[in-house]
């Protein structure tokens, strides 16, 4: 029902997207979308149900930002004897966190999220999937310790929540990666003096008749103080 029926939008979705993607890996995404239906059944993960919607309101909406990631990926210097890290907050079904241990292999993906059955069903597709790139945690952000060099999350909070929840996970060079739907010109105007958004990057989802957009945030220079 999520598997070969889905492989060719999932194709033009990728395409469209500008994402050159194996078939190994859009082969693992599907994989996921059929994991995330099935355990949806028992644990509710998501309240969208039908494998078509899954795929453009949860795929190809993650599969969006990949393409920005990996951009700010590149940017980075290179770290000795480590890649680059990533905490996804408030991860659910492993939105967008799954999909991008999926798509940027050379990124450790750490999704944390209160209910512990949603972070047991990302160590269930850390298994299943053979990512030994995902780790899910079931804990508050706000206990976690860094750094991270990226900071996500997907629909979680305002963007004054998830910042001042999420701060002291970051380095003096992260960066926080917030998905949003429309401009959140209010949220962004609550923020405090702390934290600097430095860009608002529209994206376009294949299929999906919305606004959507990442803000990109990083602490003002005084650090997190």
């Amino acid at each position: 029902m999520t598997g070969a029926p889905l492989a060719e939008p999932l194709r033009a979705g990728c395409q469209a997207l500008g994402l050159p993607l194996s078939d190994a890996q859009q082969a693992r995404l599907l994989d996921f979308m059929a994991l995330l239906h099935k355990w949806n059944k028992v644990y509710n993960l998501t309240a969208v149900r039908d494998p078509q919607e899954m795929l453009t309101h949860h795929l190809l909406d993650s599969l969006a930002a990949v393409a920005p990631l990996q951009r700010h990926l590149a940017s980075l210097p290179a770290a000795a004897g480590q890649g680059p890290r990533l905490l996804d907050v408030g991860s659910g079904g492993g939105l967008p966190g799954v999909v991008f241990a999926i798509c940027c292999p050379q990124l450790d993906v750490s999704c944390v999220d209160t209910v512990a059955k949603k972070a047991a069903f990302i160590q269930q597709a850390a298994a299943s999937l053979q990512l030994p790139n995902l780790h899910g945690i079931h804990a508050r952000v706000e206990t976690l310790a860094g750094p991270f060099d990226v900071v996500s999350c997907r629909a979680f909070a305002s963007l004054a929540d998830f910042t001042a929840w999420s701060r002291q996970t970051l380095g003096p060079q992260s960066v926080w990666l917030a998905m949003k739907g429309r401009h959140p010109a209010d949220e962004i105007a609550a923020l405090p003096a702390q934290v600097q958004v430095f860009h608002v990057e529209p994206l376009a989802v294949p299929g999906l008749d919305a606004e959507r957009c990442i803000v990109w945030m990083r602490p003002n220079q005084g650090g997190l103080a």
